[in-house]
């Protein structure tokens, strides 16, 4: 059950991937809750810059939740091992740009969805988005301790 502990919140998190697939998070059922906000929020608007400007948030969506997915896809790949190594960020991206992948197909038989290739290059984009911020923060966070570890050794001498 310990692979369960590791892998439940990607799993979840894939699940959530799947329901906004569906057809109640199309465009068209998007756009009607969206698109009187964006009205209400910026009421000079044309309907055409409103319409794009919902188009680029569904975009940004896509971005976000397989930024989210790759993270939880990185914690179950290392397990209870701690750090960071590139074969678990190319394995969060593989997966990622798999499940990406599957869930356009999954929207083809969708009735009001469409698959696109496209949008399944920006899902693996946010996935590789999440694995660059990772390692940065890993990065970052070494170094400090490195910085830490040498004031230390300083204040000794």
């Amino acid at each position: 059950m310990r692979w369960l502990r590791q892998w439940w919140p990607a799993l979840c998190w894939a699940a959530v991937i799947w329901a906004f697939s569906t057809e109640h998070f199309s465009s068209a059922a998007t756009s009607r809750v969206i698109e009187p906000l964006l009205r209400w929020l910026f009421s000079s608007a044309s309907p055409r810059t409103v319409r794009y400007i919902h188009r680029l948030i569904r975009k940004a969506a896509h971005v976000t939740e397989y930024f989210v997915f790759s993270l939880m896809l990185f914690r179950a790949f290392r397990g209870k091992e701690r750090g960071w190594r590139i074969t678990w960020m190319v394995e969060a991206i593989v997966v990622a740009a798999f499940y990406a992948g599957l869930d356009e197909v999954h929207q083809a038989f969708v009735p009001g969805r469409e698959a696109r290739w496209q949008d399944s290059m920006l899902d693996t984009l946010g996935a590789a988005i999440g694995q660059l911020v990772m390692w940065m923060w890993f990065r970052q966070r070494s170094k400090s301790q490195e910085r830490v570890a040498a004031q230390g050794l300083e204040g000794r001498s």
